[in-house]
């Protein structure tokens, strides 16, 4: 029915005995939903975040659920190459081996480009691509020595639809997609696969806390289903792009909505 709230999917084992990265997973957006929903699927998940208490609190609650020996944490500004590469290290130096990296750290802004400066600009490239890109980088020096592995960037639609008072935002995720697409051809020799998820509107506290309830209201209206996503719901395609469900799938941009061009 349209506009019906969704069911919980129960885990499967998707990702049991892999070991897993999440960055900006702290809180209850799609980072934290994606990393709960990689341990439910029995992987090893390492959390990061840029904001040292959220992440803590992430990283109690989910060691209270599912054990100390399964979750690990680390802070990392994905805007610090020296932390990014700490972040990567410290997974290996934990669990033993790196096998998936999800890459959701991301800034957003509403600014309409005559009125931008230079600083909102490069603040949310830095996060939002160049941050994305640090992470792939890390994460297939590690993978491409073993032979295996899946990055999952996290896109959005924004990236294919235009929206007033985002370039920056939608240039940055345009980018997203477009690094996934070059680097998945250069993963592909050494069996590591590099995929994104494209969500639209995915609900949680901060959006909220950011974004007026007439957008919110709007963008609700133009889903197919009349409603926004559970943030777990686009982490369940996460965890498909992470499995061996997608074994063929590489260089894909996955929309996680209606709103493909």
């Amino acid at each position: 029915m349209t506009g019906a709230a969704p069911r919980y999917v129960d885990g499967h084992g998707l990702l049991r005995d892999r070991v897993v990265v999440v960055t900006a997973a702290a809180g209850t957006g799609i980072g934290g939903a994606t990393a709960r929903r990689c341990l439910e699927e029995g992987a090893a998940v390492m959390v990061s975040d840029a904001h040292e208490r959220r992440l803590a609190e992430t990283h109690a609650a989910l060691e209270e659920e599912f054990g100390a020996g399964r979750v690990a944490a680390r802070r990392c500004d994905v805007t610090a190459e020296d932390e990014v590469q700490a972040l990567y290290a410290a997974a290996v130096e934990r669990f033993g081996r790196l096998d998936v990296a999800v890459n959701n750290a991301g800034l957003g802004g509403t600014a309409e480009l005559a009125d931008m400066t230079d600083e909102q600009w490069n603040r949310v490239l830095d996060v939002t691509l160049n941050g994305t890109m640090r992470c792939t980088r890390a994460a297939l020096r590690i993978m491409r020595e073993r032979g295996s592995g899946v990055i999952v960037n996290n896109a959005s639609v924004i990236g294919w639809r235009a929206q007033r008072g985002q370039a920056h935002y939608a240039a940055a995720k345009a980018g997203v997609m477009a690094l996934t697409r070059c680097v998945a051809l250069e993963a592909a020799p050494h069996g590591v696969r590099v995929n994104a998820v494209a969500p639209s509107l995915a609900m949680h506290p901060h959006l909220v806390k950011v974004t007026s309830q007439e957008l919110l209201d709007e963008l609700t209206r133009r889903e197919a289903f009349g409603r926004y996503a559970q943030p777990w719901e686009v982490a369940n395609v996460i965890v498909f792009l992470a499995s061996d469900y997608s074994s063929y799938m590489t260089g894909e941009v996955v929309s996680v909505s209606s709103r493909h061009p």
